[in-house]
């Protein structure tokens, strides 16, 4: 016996049974009242790099050997100073005295050598990105390290001897921390020369 051929169920009824399900899925909710305020699409952010600026920051850490470099001298005992060469001995002077106004410090005091290398990397290039002239870093007087011998504070000294933005650092003054710190003059910005100078 032949199949009678089925009739396909017009679009229309469809689209109305669509319609009935719908109405019965929404019972009872109420529409937003209309504020009149209009709805922005806030801008996405901009990318940040951020696997780039870890992996630049790896290399400068990587790059900073602990050996003492011969720029590095030991003036009095213990007291690190370093000045850049072709520099004239009168910065050195200016940085003792407290010339350039200190515009912002890191603590390393206790801290492990990798922490202390890695802290100081992001302390320097922070610093750079807001054109600071004068930096302090506090590297402790290596009073209860082992042989109290002040490691962490030579280490600071080789770090910052090998980046080039530094041009020169002596020990801090008492009130600064004396032998546990150390002043940093860095590299002044092309449209910001003298920036950080106190006026006298």
């Amino acid at each position: 016996m032949p199949r009678r051929p089925v009739t396909p169920e017009p679009a229309a009824a469809h689209d109305a049974d669509e319609e009935a399900l719908l109405h019965e899925a929404l019972k009872g909710v109420a529409p937003l009242r209309d504020t009149g305020k209009a709805t922005l699409q806030r801008p996405a952010p901009a990318p940040i790099p951020a696997q780039t600026l870890r992996e630049d920051e790896q290399v400068l850490q990587e790059s900073l050997s602990d050996q003492m470099p011969m720029e590095v001298g030991l003036e009095t005992g213990e007291e690190l100073v370093f000045l850049r060469n072709g520099l004239s001995n009168q910065i050195l002077k200016k940085l003792r005295r407290g010339f350039w106004a200190t515009q912002d410090h890191l603590d390393l005091h206790g801290l492990r050598t990798e922490e202390a290398q890695a802290l100081m990397v992001s302390f320097l290039n922070d610093a750079l990105k807001h054109g600071f002239r004068c930096v302090r870093i506090v590297h402790g007087k290596g009073l209860r390290s082992r042989n109290a011998e002040p490691v962490l504070k030579r280490k600071v000294g080789n770090w910052l001897s090998q980046r080039d933005e530094v041009l020169a650092f002596v020990q801090a003054r008492a009130e600064d921390g004396g032998g546990g710190a150390v002043m940093v003059l860095l590299k002044a910005k092309s449209k910001k020369q003298g920036a950080g100078l106190r006026r006298r």
